[in-house]
C-alpha cells in the first residue's frame, strides 16, 4: 500500500484544521491557565496504527507515557511534559519501539493537543534499524482522564483511547 506524501499533507492539514476550528473563547482563557487540566502521573494509549512507511502495514499498539513535569516550558500557558515509550506491531511482522518527550497543550475541557520528537527502532527479522520519530495528535476528552486520541506522525499514524491515571 503506497500513500503519496500529497495525501498524508492533505490528511494532517484536515486534522489540524479540525483541531484548530474547535478552540472557542473558554478554550483561548483555559489555555492560559498554567495547571488547568487533569492531574495524571502516567497515560496508557492502548490503539489501532497504520504504518505507511517501511513496506506499510496496519496493526495494533500501545503508548505509555510518564507525566514530568505538570507545568510545561512556557510560564502562563497550560502546557505539560511527559517522557513515553512505545510500542506497536503490523501485520508484516514489523515491529516498531520509540521513545519520545511528549509536550501537551491543554487547550479547553474537551480537547487537548501535542507533539512528540524521540527515537524510533525497527526490529524485522535479523535486522535493527534506528531513526528520528515525529508525531502530532489531539485528545477529545469524553472524561477528564478518559479520551479519544489522535495521532499523525513518523513512523505510525494512531488512533486509540488514552486512559490518564
Amino acid at each position: 500500500m503506497h500513500v503519496s506524501v500529497k495525501s498524508r499533507l492533505r490528511v494532517a492539514g484536515v486534522f489540524t484544521f479540525v483541531l484548530l476550528a474547535c478552540v472557542t473563547q473558554q478554550a483561548r482563557a483555559d489555555i492560559k491557565s498554567d495547571t488547568d487540566h487533569p492531574s495524571y502521573f502516567f497515560e496508557a494509549e492502548p490503539h489501532f496504527v497504520i504504518s505507511p512507511f517501511h513496506g506499510g502495514g496496519v496493526g495494533a499498539g500501545f503508548e505509555g507515557t510518564f507525566n514530568v513535569a505538570n507545568q510545561g516550558f512556557i510560564h502562563r500557558v497550560n502546557d505539560s511534559v511527559g517522557v513515553g515509550f512505545g510500542a506497536d506491531w503490523t501485520n508484516n511482522d514489523h515491529w516498531l519501539l520509540s521513545g519520545a518527550m511528549q509536550w501537551n497543550f491543554w487547550l479547553s475541557d474537551k480537547w487537548s493537543v501535542f507533539g512528540n520528537p524521540g527515537i524510533g527502532i525497527r526490529l524485522l527479522d535479523d535486522n535493527v534499524n534506528f531513526w528520528p520519530t515525529f508525531g502530532a495528535g489531539g485528545r477529545f476528552h469524553f472524561t477528564p482522564n478518559v479520551t479519544l486520541t489522535m495521532r499523525v506522525g513518523f513512523p505510525v499514524t494512531a488512533v486509540g483511547v488514552s486512559f490518564l491515571l
